[in-house]
């Protein structure tokens, strides 16, 4: 690293309008990262929140050293992030552990990559494994332990470095909600105990609340590109109460400003071809929306109380919102979302109904959709292979991020029957016309479209 002088002996991290780009098969730049301005202080816990693809992991790879900023400055410590960070530990979503490998020699890899001693190296795991409470399980597989046991050997293998700053990406989300719960408490028991080596911790999350139970600042980030778009302290004392209204009026704080959307500029404003669709399957929607317009809510929620509800986690009850109110379902407003008529006329109807309302929106609202549906309707035979759309999304977004955004709207557009889709020719079609039903012969043996009399009535 190269030395940099901050200014500021407390200071663990600061990054200075860090700009993150991807080079496209085309050559084009695709912008991840835009102006971010951080910094991590010592003795305190911060968490990212953002929806997916608003580059919070790739800050976290960023400030850890494993993948280097296009642009600004990334400082740990007064130098120069131009590698693998000495002193900062990284606790991954997934266990990633060896399972040929015991917990204790999981915990030493670290060690003996940095040419560790073995006995330096068995007395600092050992330790680290009682840390975390999984003393007695040193020489277990990860296939004998449950889901939040591994997490602590991965939460372990990170502390027995020793490091100064701990960076974690959704580390409770692989867990079900008491294990994570469990896991939550324990680590801040031991940060507050000074039971740890830490001096300062980042956390990356989907969960609101985890945020607000956990950090004393969370940074919410905005996408495409992404970048700080606001910070929010937690003044609270630990441990804390979710049921304190204090930290209920942070989290409706954090909600409103996650489901927060720039005013349209006209009636008319479309979606971009290439919007980041959300992930919302049509029947959960069809279940929020109905959730939303019956009793207690009658088409009016606070949403903290509508996710309650629904016991849904906030990544996907974000990603519903945002469907419904690019389909104009429900309007997001401060932290509450209200049905619109086409909402209450959704959830009261027949799948009859739903589905031609779900279409008339989809055409009129989603680029991507009615698109598809032109250039289908100029077809010869009105077909075209997937792929034919998947190059035209592939000019602003990653491969995968176009394959996933083309899904979601053939997803949509098949229980909308605008279109149908082959999954083993991978070829979008109109769907064929009803053919007119066949006359009815029984009865009396005449056709219901003969109307002329019989023969001997006409001779008369």
């Amino acid at each position: 690293m190269n030395v940099s002088s901050n200014g500021n002996d407390n200071l663990m991290v600061c990054l200075t309008d860090v700009r993150k780009t991807f080079r496209a098969p085309d050559r084009t730049e695709r912008v991840v990262l835009e102006g971010v301005n951080f910094k991590l202080a010592e003795g305190e816990i911060v968490a990212l929140l953002g929806k997916s693809g608003s580059g919070k992991s790739t800050l976290l790879r960023i400030i850890a050293g494993l993948s280097p900023a296009t642009g600004g400055e990334a400082l740990y410590r007064g130098h120069t992030i131009d590698g693998p960070v000495h002193g900062l530990a990284m606790v991954f979503q997934t266990f990633a552990l060896f399972p040929w490998l015991t917990v204790q020699q999981n915990v030493e890899l670290g060690l003996e990559a940095t040419g560790v001693a073995k006995d330096e190296r068995e007395k600092r795991a050992l330790e680290a494994i009682d840390t975390i409470g999984l003393g007695g399980f040193e020489s277990a597989y990860p296939r004998e332990l449950s889901g939040g046991m591994r997490q602590r050997v991965g939460f372990a293998r990170a502390l027995v470095m020793r490091p100064d700053v701990m960076v974690m990406d959704e580390p409770f989300s692989a867990l079900d909600v008491l294990t994570a719960e469990t896991l939550r408490d324990d680590l801040l028991e031991l940060w507050q105990d000074r039971a740890l080596p830490l001096k300062s911790v980042l956390i990356v999350s989907h969960n609101i609340e985890e945020a607000v139970y956990m950090a004393d600042r969370v940074l919410v980030f905005s996408s495409d590109p992404g970048r700080v778009k606001a910070e929010i302290r937690v003044p609270l004392a630990r441990p804390r109460d979710r049921d304190d209204p204090a930290f209920k009026q942070i989290v409706d704080e954090i909600y409103g400003l996650m489901t927060q959307h720039p005013p349209k500029t006209s009636a008319g404003e479309v979606l971009p071809l290439a919007y980041r669709l959300p992930e919302a399957t049509p029947h959960k929607l069809t279940g929020m929306l109905e959730t939303l317009s019956t009793d207690p809510f009658d088409g009016h929620a606070d949403i903290p109380h509508l996710a309650e509800s629904l016991e849904a986690p906030d990544e996907i009850l974000l990603q519903m919102l945002e469907a419904a109110r690019l389909l104009n379902f429900v309007k997001v407003e401060s932290g509450d979302v209200t049905l619109l008529q086409a909402g209450q006329n959704f959830a009261a109807g027949d799948l009859d109904q739903r589905k031609a309302i779900f279409s008339e929106h989809l055409l009129k609202y989603i680029t991507l959709a009615s698109h598809i549906c032109k250039v289908l309707r100029e077809r010869p035979g009105h077909r075209a292979p997937k792929g034919r759309f998947l190059q035209e999304l592939e000019d602003y977004l990653s491969d995968e991020e176009a394959d996933r955004v083309l899904d979601q709207v053939i997803n949509w557009g098949r229980f909308a029957e605008i279109f149908e889709y082959d999954d083993n020719s991978g070829v979008l079609s109109l769907p064929e016309p009803e053919e007119p039903a066949a006359p009815n012969y029984e009865g009396d043996g005449q056709s219901d479209i003969n109307t002329a009399p019989p023969r001997d009535q006409a001779a008369q």
